[in-house]
């Protein structure tokens, strides 16, 4: 897992046979930290995709600021 801020991580998994990168939000339960409902995942092709785009996205977000 990737700490994304206190309790937002990423993390990469095996879902059926295909490579899988989630961004989700979790929970403590019981002392451990859970996947909660809150989330997005992407097959590596998504994945793939986002990354190409990274420097776009970056741009759009310099000029919101």
């Amino acid at each position: 897992m990737f700490q994304l801020s206190k309790m937002r991580f990423v993390t990469v998994s095996e879902f059926r046979g295909k490579v899988m990168v989630s961004i989700r939000e979790h929970y403590e339960a019981d002392g451990e930290l859970r996947p909660g409902k809150k989330g997005i995942s992407l097959n590596l092709e998504q994945w793939n995709q986002l990354k190409d785009q990274m420097d776009e996205i970056d741009a759009v977000v310099k000029d919101l600021k």
